[in-house]
């Protein structure tokens, strides 16, 4: 049953202390068990392959406490097969799909109280990360490496509903270069784009969009989501490049659009395009949808939508896919990874 002493109705997108969170480590070839970890804090050696070379990779995903009262994880083995492709890319110790899950239901279970009740908007977000941990002065892979797995409840996103937001194209930055790194879910992308997201911030826009850093001519994503458009007359488009991060959450949406029958596009998107766009939202974990009315780049401003009304197609995903999410509707497509509690 969730607390009592917490406020869910006032919970933020943050960090918060849990019962624990759930560790393994890898060395001579092979993952330990997997642990309990009460404390929050971890030690390492000074010469740790993340802290010198990147080594790390890390997922987000979220689980619901349904209206059946039941607790889901939703598309746990999307996130598990999507680290594992970083992981082979970083050079490190794959996370085994079934061991991944598993870290999840055990840390779920074991911090079930924290699950934010049905109806609040919360949910529990769960934060996988790999990290090398083993010394590695010279630059080569660790020899061990580090699986955790933590989780926190958040409040509902968006109070008091959905508002859509300006975004701004800052060509002077790149989030990540042709053939490099883009497509997989490392920290250093995010790191790349904090000096340019704190200035967009700072000059008023709350999200930036990137474009391909080759010819800066197509869409690529937002600072942290994709980009997600739909035409006038309802296809539900989304960029084709090596360079974007393949989203759980725009997979989950392009299928509930495929369900409704709208005809879908994954390709190139040319900037010019973007005034034709009927509606334009980022999609991630964090949101669902963030809808985007208006975009800036330089002297050019292109208004999309109404900056007081969320458009109906993005409506109707945003509702369809929180309500798959909360066990409002039904779950046909098996997403939702129930917790045995107890």
């Amino acid at each position: 049953m969730p607390r009592t002493d917490i406020d869910w109705e006032k919970l933020g997108f943050g960090f918060s202390d849990v019962n624990c969170h759930v560790r393994s480590v890898w060395k001579d070839g092979t993952w330990g068990p997997l642990e309990f970890v009460k404390d929050p804090y971890i030690t390492m050696h000074i010469g740790a392959s993340c802290l010198h070379y990147g080594q790390e990779c890390f997922e987000g995903m979220k689980a619901f406490r349904q209206k059946s009262g039941k607790i889901a994880i939703f598309r746990p083995d999307e996130n598990a097969k999507r680290m594992h492709r970083t992981a082979v890319r970083t050079v490190m110790a794959p996370v085994p799909e079934e061991m991944f899950i598993e870290a999840a239901e055990k840390l779920v279970a074991a911090n079930e109280e924290f699950v934010p009740p049905y109806g609040t908007g919360g949910s529990m977000y769960l934060r996988p990360l790999l990290i090398g941990t083993g010394p590695q002065i010279g630059v080569a892979p660790a020899k061990e490496y580090t699986f955790l797995m933590m989780c926190m409840p958040v409040g509902a996103y968006y109070k008091g509903g959905m508002k859509p937001v300006r975004a701004v194209i800052l060509d002077n930055w790149d989030r990540a270069a042709p053939h490099g790194m883009g497509d997989v879910k490392v920290g250093g992308n995010y790191a790349a784009s904090l000096y340019a997201h704190e200035k967009a911030k700072h000059d008023g826009w709350p999200v930036e969009l990137y474009l391909d850093a080759k010819t800066h001519t197509l869409v690529e994503e937002f600072s942290t989501s994709n980009f997600l458009g739909i035409k006038k007359d309802g296809t539900y488009v989304t960029p084709d490049s090596h360079s974007v991060l393949p989203s759980v959450t725009n997979m989950s949406l392009k299928q509930v659009a495929a369900d409704f029958g709208w005809k879908g596009e994954c390709r190139p998107v040319p900037y010019t395009e973007i005034k034709d766009f009927a509606e334009v939202a980022a999609c991630g974990t964090a949101v669902v949808v963030t809808p985007v009315w208006e975009i800036t780049r330089g002297e050019d401003v292109i208004r999309i939508s109404d900056p007081d009304k969320v458009g109906p197609h993005l409506q109707k995903l945003y509702e369809t896919v929180q309500g798959i999410q909360y066990g409002d509707l039904p779950d046909t497509h098996g997403w939702c990874h129930e917790v045995k509690i107890g």
